[in-house]
């Protein structure tokens, strides 16, 4: 089927295979149409279609349907698909031309090694049919046939050409793909893939130093832009500051990673857990005093302790909304720091 459609600034046409999203149709043809979780829960991929009947909604419970009005002809791209030619909306600006992304893809795969970090913290890998390119810090969409919708998680580990993407996802109230997932018996699982998703990705050629604030299993993403970091040597030259958020110390994962990348680079990488519940006696701190604790929450944390030190700086923020919401004004006000060097994907 062909989808054409404007956008606020340009004209496009795009081919949508049966059964496809059209946004991921979009994406696949070079279009930098306008996202965040691509789940169907934040409502950024909204557009007009002139004719509905032109498209079908596949999960019409999806939570990013209450920011539409359906009497104007409002879809969520990233979960309607094309039933014949269609006429769509945008309303945003969009580039017309390839992106400098990496070119999003479907694949499958199997769940395994499922593995509980903490009470309410789990991880596990994904095997893949197909070698997957991702930059650090992008995230993929899971679906598997037991929960309905898809679920966008950040990879937590960084390879070119993988076959093994590694997840975390923390248990949330009435989350039905962590309640699966904590449920028991999903190794073996087959998983469809969606991606490389997401634009707060770490380029090492950009040559600036790091500030990554992550709360929960927001830290995923930060641990590939680490991992990755490591790999190239790129703490060798430039700073790295990671700041992760948790209640206590026995809701606190990775550690023992953590300490190794700080150990490989003790000189320019620093590692901050902030306890927003408990204080950490002295002496009583984990991985041999190569990582810092503080009490508090952690973008007020990153605040106290970054003070001065925005100089040639890009930072990444991942977790709940109110930690991200206070993070980005603490870097606006206080650390002046332009918008593009302010990353993050929405998720929720």
């Amino acid at each position: 089927m062909k989808v054409r459609g404007r956008s606020r600034d340009d004209k496009f046409v795009f081919e949508c295979e049966d059964g496809e999203r059209i946004l991921f149709a979009g994406l696949r043809s070079g279009l930098s149409l306008p996202y965040e979780c691509a789940t169907g829960t934040c409502g950024t991929c909204k557009a007009r279609v002139r004719e509905p009947a032109t498209i079908k909604d596949m999960w019409p419970e999806a939570p990013g349907n209450a920011y539409l009005k359906r009497e104007r002809g409002e879809f969520l791209m990233c979960q309607a698909c094309a039933l014949a030619d269609c006429e769509i909306a945008v309303p945003a600006k969009m580039e017309a031309g390839p992106t400098r992304e990496l070119p999003a893809k479907s694949t499958r795969g199997k769940i395994g090694n499922v593995r509980l970090f903490t009470h309410d913290v789990i991880a596990f890998d994904v095997a893949t049919d197909d070698p997957i390119d991702f930059d650090a810090g992008q995230f993929v969409v899971l679906t598997v046939p037991e929960v309905e919708g898809g679920r966008a998680y950040s990879m937590v580990n960084f390879e070119r050409g993988t076959r093994c993407l590694q997840f975390v996802v923390k248990k949330k109230p009435d989350g039905k793909f962590s309640d699966w997932l904590f449920g028991g018996n999903v190794d073996g699982t087959e998983a469809e893939i969606y991606g490389p998703l997401g634009r707060a990705v770490f380029a090492p050629e950009e040559q600036k130093n790091l500030l990554c604030i992550a709360g929960g299993s927001g830290v995923a993403g930060m641990m590939s832009i680490l991992a990755r970091g490591c790999q190239e040597g790129y703490f060798e030259t430039r700073k790295g500051n990671l700041f992760f958020g948790v209640r206590t110390m026995k809701d606190a994962f990775f550690l023992e990673e953590l300490s190794s990348f700080v150990s490989a680079y003790p000189d320019n990488l620093n590692v901050t857990i902030a306890l927003s519940d408990e204080e950490v006696a002295p002496g009583d701190e984990p991985c041999g005093g190569t990582l810092d604790f503080a009490t508090g929450f952690v973008h007020l944390v990153a605040s106290e302790r970054m003070a001065g030190q925005y100089d040639n700086l890009i930072a990444f923020l991942a977790g709940p909304p109110p930690m991200v919401d206070g993070a980005i004004r603490t870097l606006i006000v206080e650390a002046r720091l332009p918008a593009d060097h302010i990353r993050y994907d929405k998720f929720s």
